[in-house]
């Protein structure tokens, strides 16, 4: 059966898509099976693995929220082999509206992914940066997650609210959620308060912070408007060897 990790932050802008199209991509590099569903309205994800979302063209998870359509028959193949895709769309904002009156509503996406879990090594999902019911589905049906933190002065204060909503699923909707780890991202090793954080993120959460860090890297930034993966756009760039690195770090804690 296949892992499933959330990449979750109710912050926005701490590269949590970033880190959700690296991760998946790498892991596929690293000849898994991997399916990456994007739970944001936004679509970034979709947009950054080249489905242009405003294009109507492509069954999304809103679909398959509502009970419209099976999950299979929004599975996409993305460039990268072995990675497969289920897209997003604006409107999965009404969605939650839809679901108000759907029986066990928290675990809607729980259900969803079930027929296809054994037909992959992990399920990444990306979610949006509010904590509703959405990201609850999302958090209802993972195995773990991964909390990407950028390093700045209010960073740890902000994992508050993002913990606790952790805590309440784990006491409600689904039990067997775990932390697999925090990420740093967008480290800027040149920058004082970057460092001071990391040392506070680790001095907290121990060993639960992966020992990668995602370094501010240009190409990595450019790589969603092209519609690829870092290591579709650029392989020899910190940011492909960054994300590898955190791809195998994850292989490691779970094989």
């Amino acid at each position: 059966m296949g892992k499933v990790i959330a990449i979750a932050n109710q912050k926005g802008g701490v590269g949590k898509t970033t880190t959700a199209i690296n991760l998946a991509a790498s892991l596929a590099v690293l000849e898994k099976k991997v399916l990456i569903i994007d739970a944001d309205p936004q679509a970034n994800t979709t947009s950054g693995l080249n489905f242009p979302p405003e294009d109507g063209q492509h069954r999304t998870l809103y679909e398959v929220m509502i009970g419209q359509i099976d999950i299979t028959d929004a599975l996409l193949q993305t460039e990268v082999p072995n990675l497969h895709m289920v897209p997003s769309h604006i409107n999965l904002v009404g969605a939650e509206i839809e679901m108000l009156d759907t029986e066990n509503r928290e675990s809607v996406l729980r259900e969803r992914i079930a027929p296809i879990r054994d037909g992959y090594d992990y399920i990444i999902i990306d979610c949006s940066p509010s904590l509703g019911l959405i990201t609850i589905n999302c958090l209802g049906a993972a195995d773990s997650v991964i909390i990407p933190v950028q390093p700045e002065f209010f960073a740890l204060e902000g994992l508050g609210k993002l913990l606790q909503t952790i805590r309440l699923v784990q006491n409600g909707v689904n039990r067997s959620l775990t932390i697999e780890g925090f990420v740093v991202t967008m480290f800027d090793g040149r920058t004082k308060v970057h460092t001071q954080v990391v040392g506070e993120l680790k001095e907290h959460f121990k060993d639960m912070v992966f020992k990668t860090i995602i370094q501010r890297n240009i190409r990595l930034s450019e790589a969603p408007s092209h519609g690829k993966p870092i290591i579709l756009y650029d392989v020899n760039s910190n940011g492909n060897w960054n994300y590898l690195n955190l791809a195998k770090e994850v292989l490691e804690k779970n094989e």
